[in-house]
């Protein structure tokens, strides 16, 4: 029986988009089913009722949500589909999540926060954004990529 995958899914998301990088670099096909978040749809509702949002990959009719999550699932059920998404020392793939979580925490919540406020608050809100920014930087260093020349799709 062939894998049935529905990502439900909007375009402008960056954990949605995170997703469907991952699936790419896989090669695995799926059917994309955009959601309007203004409207949520009952799908939406019925397979993330926690979060009731976007991401949600559907496999073979079971739910799977949050796109870190998401991500490692398809690592895991894929895995020789291509090259692990993730690295294979327990420590490197421990930092691997770790610098994921903190690109989630920090620079989709700054950066939020810079559109959203003005005046003084906006310019503190500019500074910390470029702090973080200078953070990851200083992670990546001279490296393509974050854990090393290929991993990090997270």
């Amino acid at each position: 029986m062939e894998d049935k995958l529905v990502l439900l899914d909007l375009w402008a998301s960056p954990f949605a988009m995170k997703v469907r990088i991952a699936l790419a670099e896989k090669g695995i096909k799926y059917e994309s089913k955009e959601e309007d978040l203004s409207e949520k749809g009952p799908m939406l509702l019925e397979m993330n009722p926690v979060h009731k949002k976007v991401p949600v990959l559907i496999h073979n009719g079971k739910p799977i949500c949050e796109s870190l999550i998401i991500v490692e699932y398809i690592d895991e059920v894929w895995h020789d589909k291509s090259t692990p998404l993730l690295p294979s020392d327990p420590y490197q793939r421990s930092q691997a999540r770790f610098w994921a979580d903190f690109v989630e925490k920090k620079v989709f919540g700054i950066r939020r926060k810079v559109w959203a406020v003005k005046g003084e608050d906006h310019e503190a809100a500019k500074k910390e954004f470029i702090e973080v920014l200078k953070t990851l930087e200083g992670e990546l260093g001279d490296k393509h990529f974050f854990g090393g020349e290929r991993e990090l799709a997270l």
